[in-house]
């Protein structure tokens, strides 16, 4: 059978399933978790830790079409200027909290556009995360970089901040493309913006490229590809573009009469996937690729490669905590997500509060199946001494449940007494296969395509 056509038996071309950023799901989330559980969670942290920091800074110039974040557009800093001064806030109520000698393993800006900040308001806000914990021996402080959005000045604050990663988002370089998605971007402007990255001495470049996007075909997908690595990024995120005009309402100015078949995505990784690995490029879980020398393909050959928000991570941190409007905070106990709206997140924050609206608490089987499903995407495997080592009291569970899997997926899985690998070549499955291990409803909710 031809591989197009086992793909589809499988459902790969049809079927829609998490990304797996996190388990549950944000679909799952609830209103059961507020700002009292916030706080509990913090304040739980154990003194001494390393913790990861996500900021979330949810304005930009305009508004790519493509995009299906929250995020909302600005033509001047004026209301940059009150949101980030109630983030400040935000970081100070958090700095209260804190217990004793906690440090940053990760920072991470992200947006929307970081980048739209001025000079000052970068060192004001780098300043007041300095003010509450400092970044632990061998952290990494990343930026997401417009590189429309970037200049010498800015460039400068953030590597007088400490900033040590800059992650680029590109999508796609060809004109056609990026005028149906609302994204000019010249690969000019964003070889300068590379170049201007790594004369400050921020050499650690991540960038961001998109299949599936409308009017891509092969060969388009092939010269973007090229293009990118022509400027030599250290990791790559190789995303499948979710068109969800239901979600996003900007992503009905796409036609989506223009988007590639589903067969089709699957080509455009295939082919920007070889031209990563012709380049010498390891591919890192299910759409991520990076030098064998970057600090992600080392964790990922030693077993330290993780799964957050922010996708693949080599992050050893069990806390992230997420600030900003619809930030999203991980913890022991549970996932805790801000109100989305700016508006309701200021005011929240303004009366002393943290902004959590919803989020869930850990029960049951959570754990153990976060960890199987992060395995998987991870590792592509599940081992049976790994897992009894975690959870000693689910030995007798798991040989049937791996069996079952092995059923329903036949050869591409493989089972052994050491427990379930997904075999190569049918990897593209991995999010379907992780599907199996999830126990929560998903009839009410629409993910993303499996390809």
């Amino acid at each position: 059978m031809h591989k197009t056509s086992q793909f589809a038996k499988l459902g790969l071309f049809d079927a829609r399933v998490p990304r797996y950023t996190s388990y549950p799901t944000a679909p799952q989330f609830s209103a059961q978790v507020g700002p009292a559980q916030m706080t509990d969670w913090i304040t739980a942290i154990a003194p001494g830790s390393t913790v990861s920091l996500y900021l979330h800074v949810p304005f930009c110039r305009r508004l790519c079409w493509f995009c299906a974040c929250r995020t909302q557009g600005t033509q001047t800093l004026s209301p940059v200027h009150g949101y980030l001064e109630t983030l400040i806030r935000e970081i100070r109520m958090l700095g209260d909290l804190l217990p004793e000698g906690v440090t940053l393993s990760r920072l991470h800006w992200g947006g929307g556009t970081p980048t739209l900040l001025s000079p000052a308001m970068m060192c004001d806000l780098a300043g007041a995360v300095a003010d509450i914990a400092p970044l632990a021996p061998g952290a990494e402080f990343s930026v997401e970089v417009d590189p429309n959005e970037i200049d010498v000045a800015r460039v400068d604050a953030l590597a007088a901040a400490g900033m040590t990663r800059a992650s680029i988002g590109v999508q796609d370089f060809d004109p056609q493309v990026q005028t149906t998605i609302g994204r000019l971007q010249s690969f000019e402007i964003t070889r300068d913006a590379t170049d201007m990255l790594r004369a400050a001495q921020i050499t650690s470049l991540n960038a961001d490229i998109l299949f599936g996007l409308p009017h891509q075909d092969e060969t388009r997908m092939a010269s973007s590809v090229q293009k990118l690595l022509t400027l030599n990024p250290d990791r790559v995120a190789l995303y499948g573009y979710a068109h969800v005009p239901w979600m996003a309402r900007r992503q009905s100015m796409i036609p989506s009469d223009a988007l590639p078949a589903p067969e089709q995505r699957f080509g455009l990784f295939e082919t920007a996937a070889r031209l990563f690995a012709w380049d010498g490029y390891d591919q890192i879980g299910i759409d991520h690729f990076a030098k064998p020398d970057d600090s992600l393909a080392i964790a990922a050959r030693n077993g330290g490669l993780r799964r957050n928000f922010q996708g693949y991570t080599d992050d050893p941190a069990h806390v992230l905590i997420g600030l900003g409007a619809s930030a999203i905070s991980r913890f022991p106990q549970g996932y805790a997500q801000n109100a989305p709206a700016t508006s309701a997140y200021a005011k929240t924050v303004q009366s002393g509060q943290f902004a959590t609206t919803r989020g869930h608490v850990f029960a049951g089987e959570d754990h153990l199946r976060a960890h199987m499903i992060e395995a998987l995407m991870c590792n592509f495997e599940i081992s049976t001494d790994d897992i009894c080592t975690h959870f000693p009291d689910v030995g007798p569970q798991l040989t049937p449940l791996l069996q079952s899997a092995a059923r329903k997926f036949g050869d591409a899985v493989h089972l052994t007494q050491d427990g379930l690998r997904i075999r190569p070549k049918w990897r593209p499955l991995t999010r379907i296969i992780a599907r199996f291990f999830d126990a929560y409803d998903m009839s009410n909710t629409c993910h993303a395509s499996a390809i």
